[in-house]
Parts: structure tokens; sequence; C-alpha cells
């Protein structure tokens, strides 16, 4: 058995260039947004609000909400050639508009650094085009974007509760997860049952780099689908359930087939304290990888974890990893990570991270 124990300290920062940029973040870790809210709902009830002054139209502004978030780095690692180290990650500059009244443009740049020339380098993270008044409730994106696939591949890694990816993510949808260029349409099921549906249908070209996937030279691309199932339970209290599948072309020229089921349930007393929260989340990822006209690799891979907020900006995460290779069923690797966090703004962010890895495979 082979163990690597993992420690790391991450600073993430948001600089605003314009007075309604938006910035990814979940919807437990912004405590001082969410007690403001429940304020002037509650002022709101005790006296009428004033009237709004008469004001002269004026044209929409054309100037696109941007956005800056810088991510900073340490670790210590071992076993390993260097214990100790630093690393400015990222920057990621966000440009975000409405074009019309029926479309809007995201655009998410990625400053960081290229492991081969050790250069920073700017990339086109995601680039895409949404649709906002198409009938029947359909929404269409067209671009470059994270793939609706799982929980957590569409968000980015500055926005999630840990500093690292769980290990299936990595080692079924890559380091990057799975972000290619295509078409996505969303449809809001009419629901007679009163619950949030929502269905998405992807075809991208297929990603360049992935354990699962390779861009074809033929006409076989990426298909993804992603059912979205939502509750609320109580006023204090959502379940998610999602059903996510992707199929396509892999490395020996055959079909890889993955199959996904992530759920999330949600408690904040808002009535009641406004700084506590829980979040219990679980997904697992199956995969059906043809190597041969014979050979057919089944595997899988989990993680589940639980995020307890503990005060007005600390929050506790401790998740656990479980996970096979695509091509390699035999291959068993389990972790453990706790994490720190505190949330200075809804604008700022420290984390702490301890992971413990061990796998079946001692390292060559």
């Amino acid at each position: 058995m082979h163990r690597v124990q993992w420690r790391g300290l991450r600073l993430c920062f948001i600089a605003l260039l314009s007075t309604s940029a938006n910035a990814q973040q979940d919807s437990t870790g912004v405590a001082d947004s969410l007690l403001i809210q429940t304020l002037q709902q509650q002022l709101s009830q005790v006296a009428p609000p004033p009237a709004a002054p008469v004001a002269p139209r004026s044209a929409p502004s054309t100037n696109p909400n941007m956005s800056v978030i810088g991510d900073f780095r340490m670790s210590y690692q071992s076993p390993a050639h260097r214990h100790i180290d630093a690393e400015f990650h990222e920057a990621e500059i966000a440009v975000q508009s409405v074009v019309d009244p029926y479309a809007r443009a995201d655009f998410f740049f990625s400053v960081a650094r290229d492991p081969l020339t050790g250069k920073f380098g700017l990339d086109l993270e995601e680039g895409y085009l949404t649709s906002l008044d198409l009938p029947a409730a359909l929404q269409l994106k067209a671009g470059k974007f994270r793939s609706m696939f799982g929980k957590i591949n569409n968000i980015h890694p500055h926005a999630l509760p840990f500093i690292d990816v769980p290990n299936v993510y990595v080692h079924y949808l890559g380091d990057d997860g799975l972000n290619d260029e295509g078409l996505s349409l969303s449809w809001l099921i009419p629901n007679p049952l009163d619950f949030y549906q929502e269905l998405t249908i992807e075809a991208t070209r297929g990603p360049d780099d992935n354990p699962n996937f390779v861009r074809s030279e033929v006409d076989r691309y990426l298909y993804l689908g992603h059912l979205k199932n939502f509750w609320d339970l109580t006023d204090n209290a959502t379940l998610e359930l999602g059903l996510s599948a992707a199929s396509g072309q892999n490395d020996s020229a055959f079909a890889s087939v993955l199959g996904g089921i992530d759920l999330t349930y949600k408690w904040k007393p808002l009535q009641f304290n406004t700084y506590q929260s829980l979040v219990l989340q679980a997904e697992a990822i199956w995969s059906s990888k043809r190597l041969t006209e014979t050979e057919t690799v089944k595997s899988w891979g989990m993680y589940a974890l639980a995020t307890y907020q503990i005060g007005k900006r600390w929050f506790l995460t401790g998740r656990f990893d479980y996970s096979n290779l695509p091509d390699n069923a035999s291959f068993v690797e389990r972790a453990y990570s706790g994490v720190l966090g505190w949330y200075a703004t809804e604008f700022q962010k420290i984390e702490l991270e301890y992971k413990g890895t061990t796998s079946n495979v001692l390292p060559t």
C-alpha cells in the first residue's frame, strides 16, 4: 500500500472591474448577503416601501460585467522530491453581458502557468452565447463551455468548498473536466407534480486530452445528457437529484460510455440562525470502456462530502473518495480529506486542506 499525504492552503480573491460583476459562488457560502436579504424582508413587512421617484427612461448600458478571480496556493506533499511549494495557480477573467433581450454572452479567460514551459499564458476557458427567449421553455447554448455532467463539472474550481476536485473526476473526466466546443439545449420540463425539472442534451466535438474520450477525425462526436430534479423539502431544506450520461469515441477507436448519479441535500435555517448550514453531497460515476472487439473494461468511482457552517465565516468540509481507472478496474484508490474554510466576504476566502490517499498500486 502506498500512502500520499497532502496539505494545501488556498487564497482566493475577487477584483471587481464594474459595479455589477458576477462571481460564481455556492449559496451556502455567502452568509452576510443572506442576512441582509432576511432583514430587508422583515423591514418590508413593517413599513410600506417608499414611492419610487419618477425618472426619465434611459437606454440600457452596453458595458459588460467584468471580474478577475485570483487563486494562490501553497502545499506540502509527501513523498515528493519537492515537499513544500507555492504557486499562483490561476487568474480567471470573466466578461459577461446581455447582448439583447434574446441572448447573453459569457466569456471566461484563464491566466495560468504552462507546466511544460513554466511561462504564464492566456487561454479561453469558456466562451458561449445563450439564447433567452426560445419557445417551449427551451434554452440554447453555443460555443465552448463546461458540460452539464454530474454535480460539479460545470462549476469553476474556485467556487468549490475544497481545493482539489474529487479523484473520480480526475480519473474519468480529466484534470479540467469535460470542457468542449459544441451545442447545449436545455428544457425546463412542465411538471404537474410541482417540482423543478430540467433536461439538458449536448453534442460537442470531443476533448483533446481525456481519460475516456478523444476527438474523432470522422463523424463521431461526444453526446451528453443530464436530468436535474429539485425539491423544496421545507422552508429550510432542499434536495437535488441529478442523472447524467455521456458517450463518445475513446483512444482505442471504440466507444466509451459514462453514467452518473448525484444527490445533494442542503439545510439552512434562515429564520432562526443565519450562520448555520449543512450540505450533504454524494456522486458516483460508472464507466464502460471498450478496448478491443472482445474486451470491455467496466469500472466506477465515487465521492461523498459534508460541509457544515460553524460560524459567520467558518466552514468545515470532510470528503471521502473512491476510484478505479477507466481502463483498469483492479486499480483501487481511496482518499480522505478535510477542509477548513474562512470566508472573509463573498469576494475573498482562505481554505486549508489536508488529504491522505492510498492505492493498491505502488508508484513507478
